[in-house]
């Protein structure tokens, strides 16, 4: 959200926040619920009355008892939103409730406003393909979606989970994972076609991130947009995240990465770029920082320059004198190439 809200609302009229399995707000344990969580990220924004457009939140909860307490949990905090913004609980499923204004939109011939759209069911069921290819029809349209893998992998193989399945991936190809007898094989099959559906759906970059509790995996996020910028910013904000108690973030391309550490190897970093780039042909920094800013690295851009300049001073890495103006700093316009050097020992870096 720190990341979202100036974004959308430095650059447009209005965006939306939609949370479509909103809870209750606060839990048994006094833990703020995902709408509060929201809200407060534009209340406490000192820049918020400098921004130049609106948000409404649309909070979607099937439970009507959960609906009343949330609507009383953060009444408090709506006279701490700026002008403009509006906020609505909606009672009912969040199928049937995103369908109908979707429903209105397009008898408009409409399109969504720049919205961020948080999908969080317990389960796999009531978060259908065809309802997330819908909201990503639309222009500058998010979704961040809890997979909950160990539901899946639990339940898979029960004929009553089929319709659910069908639904989840909108296709009836996760029946190809179900017999996969290796356990990483399996979870990386329905991980990669749940992927492919987001794309098929239309997203042009997706990540997604493994959280655990001690050893075990508890659930997956997956994230899908068409900007890039969102694509960069959602990395950053992941490698940011400091887990709670035994909660740590994975990310989903290997085991080398692991959010919430302190300690990074860029090793993998400098494999990526030689893989991406090759060996000895010229190429500009904003190619590089493009590469970062995608779903093809889960590093983000904010890490290239230092890791660039690293490659400099061992030289792994020979820039254009002609474009590089201040050695190891790589302003636009620089050109530079990766040398056939062998690079120095890994090593742990602070990020």
């Amino acid at each position: 959200m720190g990341a979202w809200l100036p974004i959308m609302l430095f650059s447009n009229d209005r965006a939306l926040f939609i949370d479509a399995f909103a809870g209750p707000g606060e839990y048994r344990d006094g833990e703020e619920g995902s709408p509060v969580i929201a809200l407060k990220a534009l209340c406490e924004r000192a820049d918020k009355g400098k921004m130049r457009g609106s948000i409404d939140y649309m909070f979607i909860e099937k439970d009507a008892a959960r609906a009343s307490h949330l609507e009383k949990t953060i009444a408090p905090i709506l006279s701490q939103l700026p002008d403009g913004c509006d906020v609505g609980v909606y009672t009912g499923t969040f199928t049937e409730t995103m369908s109908a204004a979707l429903d209105a939109i397009d008898s408009q011939n409409d399109q969504l406003a720049p919205s961020f759209v948080m999908i969080d069911p317990f389960g796999v069921s009531g978060t259908p393909m065809s309802l997330i290819e819908r909201i990503l029809k639309n222009d500058k349209a998010e979704v961040f979606i809890t997979f909950m893998y160990g539901h899946i992998n639990r339940f898979k193989s029960l004929p009553e989970f089929e319709k659910s399945l069908d639904n989840l991936f909108g296709c009836a190809d996760w029946r190809e994972g179900i017999e996969m007898p290796d356990s990483n094989e399996r979870k990386a099959f329905f991980y990669a076609l749940y992927k492919k559906r987001l794309r098929e759906s239309g997203a042009r970059f997706v990540l997604d991130f493994d959280v655990y509790e001690g050893g075990s995996l508890v659930y997956a996020l997956f994230f899908a947009t068409k900007n890039e910028l969102g694509c960069d910013k959602m990395k950053q904000a992941m490698w940011k995240a400091a887990p709670d108690g035994d909660f740590r973030f994975k990310g989903g391309m290997g085991d080398q990465l692991t959010f919430g550490t302190d300690m990074v190897d860029f090793g993998r970093l400098r494999d990526e770029l030689r893989e991406r780039f090759g060996i000895g042909e010229w190429l500009s920094i904003e190619s590089a920082q493009e590469f970062m800013r995608s779903d093809r690295t889960l590093f983000h851009s904010g890490q290239l320059k230092r890791v660039l300049a690293d490659m400099e001073t061992g030289e792994e890495l020979e820039a254009d004198p002609e474009s590089e103006r201040s050695r190891r700093r790589f302003p636009e316009g620089t050109r530079f190439r990766l040398v056939n050097t062998p690079p120095p020992p890994k090593q742990a870096r602070l990020f």
